[in-house]
């Protein structure tokens, strides 16, 4: 079963709605959503029961990709919105945080780490979508039985 195609959906939930401005509030939601998303259509198009190991892989792919889209599309809005993040370190400064690095490499650095969580919370929700949306049992489904001896219409002959 191919994984790409739920992951790239899955994927661009994550990394669109963590990127855009103001709905970017939500990104928790959206990570965890994206995953399950994923999970969700690769459960759907199985021939075969998912296990919870499928939904870990299914919100891990999901979740990188949506953490790479969120890094080029949500740091280069972060960093121009913020007017290149003068505002941003004069607050640090204020709050007497010292980093070792700043302007675009804050922004970047801080894009990496939420890229991680994003994909932590993908793999979170690929994971839940395995027990909520998988109704079939483990293993292949029972064969019907075999009416021996049995003559037209079920009865016995």
């Amino acid at each position: 079963m191919n994984k790409l195609k739920p992951a790239l959906l899955g994927g661009l939930v994550v990394g669109l709605l963590s990127a855009i401005p103001i709905l970017n509030y939500c990104c928790c939601i959206w990570g965890i959503g994206g995953g399950g998303l994923a999970g969700f259509l690769y459960i759907k198009d199985s021939p075969a029961p998912v296990r919870p190991g499928d939904g870990v892989l299914i919100g891990a792919l999901a979740g990188l990709i949506g953490g790479l889209l969120y890094l080029i599309i949500g740091v280069p809005i972060a960093y121009f919105a913020s007017g290149g993040g003068a505002e941003l370190e004069v607050a640090l400064r204020r709050a007497g945080v010292e980093l070792p690095f700043s302007g675009a490499l804050l922004f970047i650095v801080s894009g990496l780490i939420g890229a991680v969580i994003l994909t932590i919370l993908s793999v979170i929700g690929g994971v839940l979508s395995v027990p909520i949306f998988e109704k079939r049992k483990n293993g292949t489904p029972p064969t019907p039985p075999v009416n021996v001896g049995e003559g037209p219409g079920g009865y016995a002959a």
